[in-house]
């Protein structure tokens, strides 16, 4: 899978109470939405593991996306 990164991109994630929160600059949603499309024509079982040593800002929740069926 090719995962593209936009420069400047910006992202973070945090874990609330009742909620995982996303955030991100321009940069970051667009590599998001290609990183996603990617993921979507990939295997089931297939992902996508960010965290804070390879994408995400420092203090992120660690996020993984999965493709299923």
């Amino acid at each position: 899978m090719n995962i593209e990164w936009k420069d400047g991109f910006a992202i973070s994630v945090r874990a609330d109470r009742d909620a995982v929160v996303i955030s991100a600059n321009q940069e970051g949603l667009l590599s998001l939405a290609g990183q996603l499309t990617a993921l979507a024509g990939e295997a089931p079982g297939s992902h996508i593991h960010y965290d804070a040593h390879n994408s995400l800002e420092d203090g992120s929740t660690e996020l993984i996306v999965e493709r299923t069926d």
